[in-house]
């Protein structure tokens, strides 16, 4: 046998693994699962039943054009069904325009820490990263990333709320920013937690989106919508974005059951609401106990809060895991915990809390 392997892309080497959050043990004391910023609620009212009808059509290939979807998102987000595009996750629409945007020897920026999929994605494609680091407030910086624009950038994700930080960029600096970044230069504003904002200066994207045709916006059903598990997202971007998006779209990537569970839940918004209100105020209520503890914590707008916690990171999250909840470590930097329901949250305070005392 033949000891030469195939030719691969010299850009996959090295390529870091996604590492997705650890499932919460079945064989012991875990009990709540904090680590991947899932909801906790079941599906919302008429979901299961779509999912159930859809189900029987399994030997059927879905609507690749996800007509009823796209019908949906148009009139609740007012935009052209021309303007939008679907794909597997926001995640997923997010590695279609580095597809459609960015190759060897182009460059993409991004803050750091932030989502862990972009530099995995940018290598992908055979772009280089640019890494902006986040401020001291654990908050996007937005004069380092405009000043790190080059004629070679062709892409700059800004991820708000970002991820795992919980932090947000504000209308106005968002706007001076847009204003330095070249009109031939895409930016992406991935908004996977968009629900949870409560602060009024954070703007919604697709407000932006309108009269700016260099940025497109990311949406999910993955988080407040609970569909993690069914994966797809959508794009809301001006014409020649979306239709490059449609192009580099898996064919029937996104399932007839992703479809149309994801129609029902658009459609149980009152119930949502109630449900993303319930979240915001258990963070609320994590936010409060962890500042009394003596934490610094940065305000979280997303359905999570985040530790910076150095080279004590690890040993925190097998104190969280032995006392019945997993979190999200980033070894050397911190752990992300997500907001879940309010037993697992006062087991997460509880361990915080001994935690704190022995730092």
């Amino acid at each position: 046998m033949s000891e030469t392997s195939p030719k691969l892309r010299a850009e996959l080497d090295g390529v870091p693994a996604y590492v997705p959050g650890k499932p919460a043990s079945t064989d012991g004391p875990v009990a709540f699962k904090l680590s991947s910023n899932e909801n906790p609620y079941p599906p919302l009212p008429g979901v299961m039943e779509s999912v159930l009808s859809a189900a029987a059509a399994f030997n059927r290939y879905p609507d690749m054009a996800c007509t009823g979807l796209m019908n949906e998102l148009a009139d609740r987000f007012g935009v052209p069904v021309s303007h939008l595009a679907t794909g597997t996750g926001s995640v997923g629409v997010a590695q279609q325009l580095l597809q459609a945007t960015s190759g060897p020897g182009d460059e993409v920026i991004y803050a750091w820490r932030s989502f862990e999929a972009y530099p995995i994605i940018t290598q992908i494609s055979g772009a280089t990263s640019v890494k902006v680091p986040l401020t001291s407030g654990e908050v996007h910086d937005l004069d380092a990333m405009a000043g790190a624009v080059t004629d070679r950038t062709r892409m700059i994700f800004v991820c708000n709320p970002n991820n795992p930080t919980g932090t947000v960029v504000r209308r106005a600096e968002l706007e001076r920013f847009l204003d330095r970044v070249p009109d031939d230069v895409l930016v992406v504003l991935d908004e996977a937690y968009k629900e949870f904002i409560r602060d009024a200066d954070v703007p919604d994207g697709i407000e932006i989106y309108r009269d700016r045709p260099n940025v497109a916006v990311l949406r999910t059903f993955s988080k407040a919508y609970g569909l993690a598990g069914l994966r797809v997202g959508f794009a809301v971007a001006h014409e020649p974005v979306a239709a490059a998006l449609r192009k580099t779209a898996v064919p029937f990537g996104v399932s007839q059951v992703a479809q149309d569970a994801a129609v029902a839940s658009l459609r149980a918004e009152d119930e949502l609401l109630g449900r993303v209100g319930s979240l915001v105020g258990e963070r609320s209520r994590v936010f409060d106990g962890l500042v009394r503890q003596g934490w610094t914590v940065p305000e979280s707008q997303a359905n999570f809060v985040w530790l910076r916690l150095g080279d004590r990171t690890l040993d925190f999250a097998g104190v969280c895991e032995r006392a019945g909840v997993v979190v999200r470590p980033f070894a050397g930097e911190g752990v992300r915990v997500t907001i879940g329901e309010a037993e697992a949250n006062d087991v997460f305070l509880k361990v915080a809390e001994s935690f704190r005392q022995e730092l």
